[in-house]
């Protein structure tokens, strides 16, 4: 098994930045494929952006590429999403999840098996 929890959301106004935290714990972080994914009210989850468990190759939603970034800290068990330039459309809970020996190509819902019980941000105008 395998727990994460997110930190790091809340309000913004347009433009701005936020830095989403997510500390896994219960298996060799090392081992982890993590990703980013989002769902705005109404509407499906979908796929953000993810890093190799081994590699640190990354992929993004193409509306994410060029505002955010995902990393990852091995020693501290830890995956990033720095959002920014943040949009109103921007605005959902944010979910981490993670994959055992997952690969930049995992990019859909479906792939992952554990998740966090994410993190809301919102975007005011």
């Amino acid at each position: 098994q395998v727990q994460l929890v997110e930190s790091g959301g809340g309000s913004v106004q347009t433009g701005g930045s936020l830095r989403l935290s997510c500390v896994a714990s219960g298996r060799a972080f090392s081992n982890l494929g993590m990703a980013w994914l989002r769902q705005a009210p109404g509407k499906e989850r979908e796929f953000m952006a993810v890093i190799a468990w081994n590699s640190g190759s990354t992929v993004y939603a193409d509306s994410a590429n060029g505002r955010f970034t995902i990393s990852r800290d091995n020693a501290q068990s830890t995956v990033y999403l720095q959002m920014n330039s943040l949009k109103p459309e921007d605005a959902a809970v944010y979910y981490c999840a993670a994959k055992p020996y997952g690969a930049a190509y995992h990019t859909a819902v479906d792939h992952y098996t554990f998740w966090g019980l994410g993190t809301q941000v919102t975007i005011s105008s």
